[in-house]
């Protein structure tokens, strides 16, 4: 008995030293995002990119001798679902860093606890402007709505000369109200008229009232701050109503699903992105090259790009750290600047924002015409 109690504690330590030397030999980062749910397209993208450029450090040799290893949680595309995968990466994982999320609503729950705990969170592409303000532990390496915003203005009043402009925007959701308020306002500094401004609900799927309003006040445009699968309902929608307008929108419209839901109905429309994959930059051009060769001949969306910009950034910011520790990646994230990436040239401001470029691109059927860019 004696010897069968001996065996059972030298397995537990052996155990316990190998449980232990198997953490110390790499670095946990946490990922979450929404791989499954309404927009589950957005947290698809971001992993396969984030994933891609954590392999290819890993390839050639990790962080400081290190592995890089990945958790990934799906939060299904529910805010209620978001705290608890954060708490898991956090409390239960050990994570070093975390990288998520698409959605600001969701980078929203997130933050506050990231923060709490003092752990750096980095999103690829949350774009309201209160993400950031959650605490000095959050970063996002994506352009913000107000800069967004008066992207589309300016396009709207400068590239397509319109006077006249209408906006449907998603009541409650960070993302969309953010985007509606600051279209609204520089349109109007432009000497634009906003003829319309409404709203619709989580989860509708008739517009037609809304549309019908639209075609009565005859807007040039009508800026649509919202998720791909709600602008592919409400194009085709506006086009069985024959709404002559040009539609217009943000970030939330990048996805390889626009165009199988609104189908010929989106053709032609317009919306900010954060690349073209028509540039000749060449390193959007490996990157690419890369994707593809990946993910079986796949071209990466803009969240792709942004989860691949992300994960290096978060990397470069560990490599140049003392030991690796939360505080010191912190540190080190916000000194990132000129970082050379997909979605442009990165420099983090001392609001932990992105400073870059936007791109305006139209809807080509599953391409993406590349229109202009403009800079901060």
């Amino acid at each position: 008995m004696r010897i069968l109690k001996f065996l059972n504690l030298l397995i537990l330590s052996i155990t316990f030293v190998v449980s232990c030397t198997k953490k110390e030999d790499v670095i946990l980062v946490g990922e979450y995002g929404s791989l499954t749910g309404d927009d589950a397209t957005f947290g698809i993208s971001t992993n396969k990119g984030i994933k891609m450029a954590f392999d290819e450090i890993n390839a050639k040799g990790g962080i400081k001798g290190k592995k890089i290893k990945l958790i990934t949680e799906d939060n299904q595309g529910k805010n209620e679902e978001t705290a608890k995968v954060v708490n898991r990466l956090i409390t239960q994982d050990k994570v070093v860093a975390l990288l998520g999320e698409v959605a600001s609503a969701r980078s929203l729950i997130a933050g506050p606890i990231a923060q709490k705990n003092g752990i750096p969170m980095v999103s690829p592409s949350s774009t309201n402007p209160d993400v950031t303000e959650k605490g000095d532990f959050i970063f996002r390496v994506c352009f913000i709505d107000p800069f967004q915003g008066f992207v589309m203005a300016k396009f709207a009043s400068q590239n397509l000369n319109v006077k006249k402009a209408a906006i449907l925007r998603k009541t409650g959701d960070a993302y969309s109200e953010g985007l509606a308020n600051v279209f609204s306002t520089e349109f109007k500094k432009m000497g634009g008229e906003i003829v319309a401004d409404l709203s619709y609900q989580n989860k509708d799927i008739d517009f037609k009232g809304q549309l019908t309003e639209f075609k009565a006040k005859k807007p040039e445009v009508i800026f649509i701050p919202s998720y791909y699968g709600d602008v592919g309902m409400i194009a085709q929608q506006a086009r069985q109503l024959d709404v002559k307008s040009t539609l217009l929108g943000g970030d939330g419209w990048d996805s390889p699903k626009l165009h199988e839901i609104g189908k010929e109905a989106i053709n032609g429309s317009y919306f900010s992105n954060h690349y073209t994959t028509e540039s000749t930059d060449p390193v959007v051009v490996e990157f690419i090259k890369k994707f593809k060769e990946r993910y079986n001949n796949e071209t990466p969306d803009g969240l792709a790009a942004l989860g691949y910009d992300a994960a290096k950034i978060l990397a470069e910011a560990m490599e140049r750290t003392k030991d690796v520790s939360s505080i010191q990646i912190r540190d080190e994230l916000a000194k990132t600047k000129d970082f050379v990436g997909v979605t442009g040239k990165i420099t983090i401001n001392e609001k932990r924002n992105a400073v870059k470029s936007a791109v305006v691109v139209q809807v080509e059927n599953e391409k993406r015409k590349y229109v202009t860019s403009v800079a901060p």
